[in-house]
């Protein structure tokens, strides 16, 4: 059985969970109306109740700890500069909290009363966050500046004792720093020191204020759970992350819950264990949940349950509660991960951790059977590495399981953006709908993906672009040898720096494809730095080189200027709003390919930005695309 686009675009996801504070309901963010809106569900499986109804997208939500109120994020047309807002649920009062609509603002948290809240913004100076401190009941610039920023910064969190907050700084994707401020002060003093690029990553407070929690390789090429001490400036591995890196980190203040996740090879493993004092941690068993990839930890006040969004390629996501109360504490050979982890995530053989789930977001009636799973596979490429790819098969209806061996079937490559970023086996309903067209799909994580540690991240850097590009070009060869793929039927198709990629390959190899289609990509990197918002340029430039210092290499592999080499059918979108990205990329690529006699399609979104996130954009994008391949590919 078919369906239609309307149909897999209608299924939805519920993410992003935030209990509230009497511990019996969370809110959450539900896309059923086609954007993300703020809803609440009191007990597993129970109807929703929806409160917003914007058009656009909410980013963000999370609960006062002691009040029925919540701030959510919301920006305009995906221009990203989101507001704050106060949703008051006993009267359902709205109030935007910020009302600086040129400027962006990145949540902070609360404090422990739920009388304030902190939050960076760049409305001072576009390139850089300063940090703020805004009671609940103030607007606009009634905000305190606490500190004047000086680059990349973000909040993690007030201290226990509420008297200081935790920052980030980001001086590249790999180059991070860690300062505690002093609230009352505005003094910000720098805890972490170091030579080289080192992350520290999705830092916690430790309950007693003295240490933190964090993700870093400062000793190793990938991630482990460490707890730096304040006083001394000491780091100690609490959990090691073995060959695979651990991510994102949950230390629950109150109950001492500590929650992390590590990802082998896309998949989620989760580690939840207990904290016997500092930089110690008991390991508890680990829950069992569907899907693959897991996320969005948040611990219920009294610290017994813990929500989190699972997701995976044959599973849309939802938010499921984990009860921790009953658990006993084991030893689990000295680590709170798994050697051998599998999908399940499971650490042990005890009985692993309840799992309830709260929300139950629509498939829109198509059966979660007929969704296909990939295939991890691996390809040597032009030096003997081997590119780890997800590979999905279509059935022969898209659902059965069977499909043709004849050397018949189309596939689309499919590159993720970034650079720094994974391909993981999360659910895309557009990916599902050309799967049931009869398309096979193949997503590589090239060099210069995340996840596989910080050698395999630089491998692209700067002077090495295009050895990324070389990896998409043997991917390709790889698929052509496959029994099953019509090697003239090879697309090729990504979004944001994934665009580059399509352009990069379509230029540089371009007896290779049938077609490309790409979204909100970069032609030119010389422009594109030049117009992208201030406050990426120096991130930016830390990947791709310096419009200083590299402005050569720069204009030399940027596909605009070998766009006479083109010779596949192109297909490009873009939103007229994008910060990233700026239109002007998408129009010069279009326009000069055109001039190559390529038959060429530009969609333009004027309520877009960095990618389509309203429902009808998305049927109209996905349908044209659709039709687009069906008649090149």
């Amino acid at each position: 059985m078919s369906y239609d686009l309307e149909r897999y675009l209608n299924v939805r996801s519920a993410h992003g969970a935030s209990w509230a504070p009497d511990g019996d309901s969370i809110a959450f963010l539900l896309d059923t109306t086609g954007v993300p809106q703020v809803w609440t569900v009191d007990a597993p499986g129970a109807w929703p109740v929806q409160h917003t109804t914007f058009e656009e997208r909410v980013t963000f939500v999370d609960y006062s700890p002691t009040r029925n109120e919540l701030v959510f994020g919301m920006d305009e047309g995906g221009n990203e500069r989101a507001q704050l807002h106060r949703l008051d649920l006993d009267d359902g009062q709205i109030d935007d909290l910020t009302q600086r609509p040129d400027a962006k603002h990145r949540w902070g948290g609360w404090d422990s009363e739920g009388d304030r809240f902190a939050f960076a913004s760049n409305r001072r100076d576009e390139a850089v966050f300063d940090l703020y401190v805004q009671h609940r009941e103030d607007r606009g610039d009634d905000a305190e500046l606490i500190a004047d920023g000086d680059g990349w910064l973000s909040l993690a969190g007030w201290s226990p004792s509420d008297d200081r907050l935790l920052v980030h700084e980001a001086r590249s994707s790999f180059d991070h720093e860690l300062h505690v401020l002093d609230v009352a002060s505005g003094d910000l003093q720098q805890v972490t020191d170091h030579e080289g690029d080192i992350r520290y990553s999705s830092p916690e407070w430790a309950p007693d204020g003295e240490g933190i929690y964090l993700a870093t390789d400062e000793d190793a090429d990938t991630r482990s759970l460490c707890y730096l001490e304040l006083a001394t400036g000491d780091i100690e591995t609490v959990w090691d992350g073995g060959d695979w890196e651990v991510g994102g980190v949950v230390v629950d203040e109150d109950s001492g819950l500590v929650i992390a996740s590590r990802n082998v090879d896309g998949d989620t493993d989760l580690a939840v264990g207990s904290l016997a004092g500092s930089a110690e941690i008991d390991p508890l068993p680990a829950p069992q949940l569907p899907g693959r990839v897991a996320g969005g930890v948040d611990v219920a006040p009294d610290g017994t349950r813990f929500s989190i969004t699972t997701t995976g390629r044959s599973t849309n996501a939802n938010v499921f509660v984990v009860d921790v109360d009953d658990a006993d504490v084991t030893s689990i050979a000295g680590t709170g991960f798994r050697a051998d982890a599998g999908r399940d995530g499971s650490q042990s053989d005890t009985d692993p951790l309840s799992v309830e789930r709260w929300t139950d977001a629509p498939t829109a009636g198509i059966p979660r059977e007929t969704f296909r799973d990939p295939e991890l596979v691996r390809y040597e490429t032009f030096d003997g590495r081997e590119i780890p790819a997800l590979f999905t098969m279509p059935g022969d209806d898209g659902a059965d399981g069977t499909a043709a061996e004849d050397g018949s079937l189309p596939v689309i490559v499919d590159v993720h953006g970034g650079p720094e970023s994974q391909r993981r086996p999360s659910f895309s309903a557009v990916q599902q709908y050309f799967l049931a067209r009869g398309y096979a799909l193949f997503e590589p994580n090239v060099r210069g993906s995340t996840g596989y540690g910080r050698e395999y991240t630089h491998l692209d850097d700067v002077e090495r672009r295009m050895d990324s590009v070389a990896d998409l070009a043997a991917g390709h060869d790889w698929l052509a040898e496959h029994p099953a793929i019509d090697d003239d039927r090879i697309a090729v198709k990504g979004g944001s720096y994934g665009g580059f990629m399509v352009l990069a390959a379509m230029t540089a190899y371009p007896d290779r494809w049938a077609a490309g289609v790409d979204v909100v990509g970069i032609a030119n990197f010389v422009t594109f730095l030049e117009n992208t918002g201030d406050w990426r340029r120096e991130l930016r430039e830390a990947e791709y080189g310096s419009l200083e210092d590299d402005r050569d290499l720069l204009e030399r592999i940027s596909p605009i200027n070998s766009i006479d080499s083109i010779d596949a059918p192109l297909f490009v979108a873009h939103g007229a709003n994008d910060p990233r990205v700026p239109l002007g990329e998408a129009e010069q690529v279009a326009d000069a390919a055109r001039e190559q006699g390529v038959p060429v399609e530009l969609l333009v979104f004027d309520d877009e930005g960095h990618g389509f996130s309203k429902l009808e954009n998305r049927i109209e994008s996905t349908e044209r695309i659709a039709s687009f391949l069906d008649e090149h590919v």
